[in-house]
């Protein structure tokens, strides 16, 4: 017989997971603006990549610039679909990516989210020279990795009958 896992621990454990990774993001641009604000770029690897800073006030690769509503509105409505998800997913080791999945997207979305709430804008200091790719942070790794891995989950390693499970009441 297995063993069930409660709702509550896994609630508990998401939060804090949560919590530390919004921690890493926001001690990240604090850095950021400590000493590299005002600053020349850090050359990390020559040509290839350095810490640049940049004050980012719209979405992924500068798009949609001073739309704070739409985020704070998308970051709720991300929280509600992904805490829904929570809520039905059965609390098995099968699952386990997608809750992962699910806690790295929120920390990502935090993240940004914090910063344009007590900024105004999202702090960015990574950027890989080498390809020209827009400067980012922490958060967007958190968001960016996720949304990528939660395709590759949902294209080859769920079955259309996992997927089915929303509706089970048994869960672990």
């Amino acid at each position: 017989m297995k063993q069930k896992k409660s709702p509550l621990l896994t609630a508990i454990i998401i939060f804090i997971s949560v919590a530390a990774g919004v921690v890493l993001d926001q001690y990240t641009k604090w850095l950021a603006v400590r000493h590299l604000k005002d600053q020349e770029p850090i050359s990390l690897i020559k040509g290839f990549f350095s810490l640049h800073y940049l004050e980012n006030r719209g979405a992924a690769f500068g798009l949609m610039q001073g739309q704070k509503t739409i985020f704070f509105i998308g970051t709720a409505v991300v929280t509600l679909v992904i805490i829904y998800f929570f809520v039905k997913l059965p609390r098995t080791k099968h699952f386990l990516p997608l809750f992962a999945n699910g806690t790295c997207i929120l920390i990502g979305a935090y993240g940004n989210l914090i910063d344009r709430v007590r900024l105004g804008y999202v702090v960015d200091f990574f950027y890989f020279e080498l390809i020209d790719f827009p400067i980012f942070n922490v958060a967007d790794i958190f968001l960016t990795v996720s949304v990528i891995v939660l395709a590759i989950l949902i294209l080859f390693y769920y079955q259309e009958d996992d997927l089915n499970q929303f509706g089970k009441k048994e869960r672990l």
